[in-house]
């Protein structure tokens, strides 16, 4: 193995950031960070169950937007071999400085990571295949951040995202939401956040209209189910639940107003994952999601 010349990621700062970007690196990355066997343990199902199916070559050069804690970049290095290349981009150094660290421990050498806003700026016309999973819901100029991927694609490239479908198919989601809403207010749609949220593409219509927009063509549509870990024990559950997604939300916002219904609003959440199936690893709830498949237009 060619061994990676690691190096501090870029810390974006200042003028270089967006509001998003400032709210995923000062709020949401802790909550990452300390919840991310869950979300690995649970998001991977929905690229796992498609992953082996990707038409990726050996030797294919491979852009990974949002690549988290780097385990999809990681699996999609093991389908271009050695020839090829995988290039995992986030907007949080957080999460870049864990994907270098795993790629480490594995001994991956093709692949590598930098810290880069893809809504923003992406190397134009230089991969043959764009890879996202769950990460172009939080965009909040769509089409500016599709459009940037179409671009990195080289002429006939193409593209795979995914996306969770709409919040009734996703109770690891939904459930717990409508716990926290019986206790405490709807957000402001104007508070401070990290993007229009899980299910901005959730409507097939709606963002293959973006998606047009953005440059791709043939676009298709696929729908995964799984089950997805929601935490170890209920404890966790809850926990997971009022740090992050739209319950997380409800209840950061709500401040004050949070804190002193904690105890009933807890206490509800108990007898909702109670009833949640478990094995050894935890608990596991269904989920949906769209896997989207399309073409860069020339």
């Amino acid at each position: 193995m060619t061994k990676h010349a690691l190096q501090a990621p870029h810390h974006l700062s200042g003028p270089e950031t967006t509001p998003i970007v400032d709210f995923w690196i000062e709020v949401m990355a802790p909550k990452f960070l300390k919840y991310r066997h869950v979300l690995v343990g649970g998001l991977r199902h929905h690229s796992a169950a498609i992953m082996p199916a990707l038409p990726i070559r050996r030797g294919d050069r491979v852009l990974d937007v949002g690549c988290g804690f780097g385990d999809t970049a990681i699996a999609l290095a093991g389908r271009t071999g050695d020839d090829g290349h995988v290039l995992g981009i986030d907007c949080v150094p957080a999460f870049v400085a864990q994907s270098w660290h795993a790629a480490e421990q594995m001994l991956v050498g093709n692949v590598s990571f930098a810290c880069r806003d893809a809504e923003r700026s992406l190397p134009r016309g230089e991969f043959d295949y764009v890879f996202a999973r769950f990460g172009t819901m939080f965009f909040s100029n769509p089409v500016a951040g599709l459009r940037n991927m179409r671009r990195a694609l080289k002429s006939g490239g193409r593209l795979t995202h995914i996306v969770w479908r709409d919040r009734d198919a996703n109770p690891w989601l939904s459930a717990a939401r409508e716990v926290l809403l019986t206790h405490l207010p709807q957000p402001d749609a104007n508070a401070p956040s990290c993007g229009p949220g899980p299910f901005s593409m959730a409507d097939e219509t709606a963002t293959r209209a973006l998606m047009e927009a953005a440059g791709f063509r043939n676009i298709r549509f696929e729908r995964i189910d799984a089950k997805v870990l929601v935490g170890r024990t209920v404890e966790e559950a809850i926990a997971f639940q009022l740090a992050l997604g739209p319950a997380g939300e409800i209840f950061r916002l709500a401040e004050a107003e949070a804190q002193a219904r904690k105890a009933v609003i807890e206490s509800d959440l108990h007898r909702l994952f109670e009833a949640v199936p478990r094995d050894d690893a935890g608990l596991w709830m269904d989920s949906s999601s769209w896997v989207i498949h399309a073409d860069a237009a020339d």
